[in-house]
């Protein structure tokens, strides 16, 4: 059991029911009261982040959060379909839900890590930046750069995104997954 100090940054405990992992945590002190831990923490199930503050008689389950390297396969009528390396028949399917925002950046044969507490597979990591070929880009303006614009392009993958005017059609393309936002060319088309 976790005592209400024990929450730091990075711990992973059940609350209410449901599975959090501390974000981050703070000792508070008034005068005259009792000392609580301010925390905001991530619900592993569903990503929403809240805050809460915890006194010293609350206590906590520790949870332990298994991580397991996935390769994803496809998606077909609501169902993510996965593997693990070097094992494709074993596949595996995972509902929508599961797998919340991060759906718009998975794309075939993408290298994941399935989160599991016991046997239940709560949610999906993806690589912190992920290269994609743009599919479609609309043509840059002559002079239209002085400003350093963006216009909005489609990946591989069906997600659309703003990037510089200086992307093509045929680029390969780095995106941050954390912030959803376009890093850098790592390619340019041929």
């Amino acid at each position: 059991m976790l005592s209400y100090s024990d929450l730091k940054k990075g711990v992973t405990f059940r609350f209410e029911g449901e599975p959090y992992q501390v974000i981050d945590s703070d000792f508070l002190r008034m005068q005259m009261r009792k000392p609580v831990m301010q925390v905001r923490m991530r619900n592993l199930k569903n990503g929403k982040v809240i805050e809460r503050n915890f006194r010293q008689n609350e206590t906590f389950e520790e949870i332990e959060v298994e991580r397991s390297p996935m390769i994803f396969l496809f998606f077909h009528r609501g169902q993510y379909t996965f593997h693990p390396p070097g094992n494709p028949s074993a596949r595996m399917m995972l509902a929508e839900n599961i797998i919340g925002e991060n759906a718009k950046y998975l794309k075939a044969n993408l290298p994941v890590e399935f989160k599991k507490v016991g046997d239940e597979v709560i949610g999906v990591d993806m690589p912190i930046k992920i290269d994609y070929i743009v599919k479609e880009a609309p043509p840059t303006e002559k002079g239209n750069t002085a400003q350093g614009g963006t216009k909005e392009v489609v990946l591989e993958n069906g997600l659309a995104l703003q990037v510089p005017f200086f992307i093509n059609a045929g680029d390969t393309l780095r995106i941050n997954t954390d912030s959803g936002e376009y890093v850098e060319r790592v390619e340019k088309q041929k």
